[in-house]
């Protein structure tokens, strides 16, 4: 199986980007995106498509098994992870590789997405003791839970940028595991959160709704979410808060 790829590339942040084009081959039916940049970093000898030396592609991974969300990246337009992409979707393409647009970049694929974690930082969103969600509601705990901050979601929301208030889509997973799990009364600070930096920012357009790579069902948390932190608070007559 031959594939042309079509990978941007700049060695650090202030370099102006160029595309370098070349053809990888497997006979691996079962190849994806991951698997071609691994071998092409493994070969010091790869050549592009003008005979010139690829050298090291600068690209985040870790499992390689759809768990940890590090190998994001943008694909022929679209934010996926690069090991659960298969080559063979493409029929020898051109595929494109970019790094993900909203987040700053370290070089080549790779970006700086510690954004993500600040804003959960600035929501507060960990648990102060170990609880556990019980009855209708494990099932939303567990569903929340799969989220792998891989920053897919916010690449493609028009209201999310590194900086801004809204912390986004990346944030609802963790801020609902909290709500589904934490006794009522410890619920207050998480609810402002999900207000101040979810809900204000949101602007409903519901891009993330098909990209998330864990399959996590988006309108389902958020209806839950505006229920527990937004609609309960203004009319149910034990949830203000």
């Amino acid at each position: 199986m031959k594939t042309i790829l079509k990978v941007l590339r700049r060695k650090d942040p202030d370099q102006k980007a160029w595309w370098q084009e070349m053809i990888f081959e497997t006979e691996d039916e079962n190849a994806s995106v991951a698997t071609a940049l691994t071998a092409i970093c493994a070969d010091p000898s790869f050549q592009d498509a003008k005979g010139q030396p690829v050298g090291e592609i600068v690209w985040d991974c870790s499992c390689l098994q759809k768990k940890c969300g590090a190998c994001a990246m943008v694909i022929n337009g679209r934010p996926r992870l690069a090991c659960d992409t298969p080559l063979r979707e493409f029929k020898g393409g051109p595929v494109t590789l970019e790094p993900l647009r909203k987040f700053p970049v370290v070089a080549d694929l790779a970006v700086d997405r510690s954004i993500l974690y600040e804003n959960l930082k600035t929501m507060k969103v960990w648990y102060e003791e170990a609880v556990r969600a019980e009855g209708p509601m494990l099932d939303l705990a567990y569903a929340s839970s799969r989220c792998l901050q891989c920053g897919c979601c916010l690449e493609v929301c028009p209201n999310f940028y590194a900086g801004g208030t809204f912390a986004g889509t990346a944030a609802l997973g963790p801020t609902v595991r909290l709500l589904a799990s934490l006794p009522e009364g410890q619920k207050k600070e998480v609810r402002k959160a999900y207000r101040d930096h979810i809900y204000e920012g949101c602007g409903k357009s519901l891009a993330c709704r098909n990209i998330c790579p864990a399959g996590i069902d988006v309108d389902e948390l958020l209806v839950n979410a505006n229920a527990m932190a937004v609609w309960k608070r203004l009319f149910g007559p034990k949830g203000r808060s």
